[in-house]
């Protein structure tokens, strides 16, 4: 029993001076994230083309398409991102 009043004790002033350690942080904590934009692949022209051309041999409902939209939205944003 003695032990475990011990190490209670012992938690407690670690708490402590962790809460007070706390306060010595300097700087801002308003920006605390960092934005990493990834590179945006570019296809060639001969490579749009025959995507194109296969988009329009898929059958009508293809829910791939509504991928590649979705795809071309992303796209879209990772070149503002950066």
């Amino acid at each position: 029993m003695h032990n475990g009043r011990c190490w209670r004790k012992r938690a407690a002033v670690l708490a402590v001076a962790m809460i007070f350690l706390t306060g010595c942080a300097t700087g801002s904590f308003d920006r605390w994230w960092v934005v990493v934009c990834p590179p945006v692949v570019d296809y060639g022209s001969e490579e749009r083309r025959r995507v194109a051309e296969e988009v329009e041999a898929l059958p009508k409902g293809s829910t791939i398409v509504q991928w590649l939209a979705d795809y071309s939205v992303l796209r879209a944003q990772v070149r503002e991102c950066g």
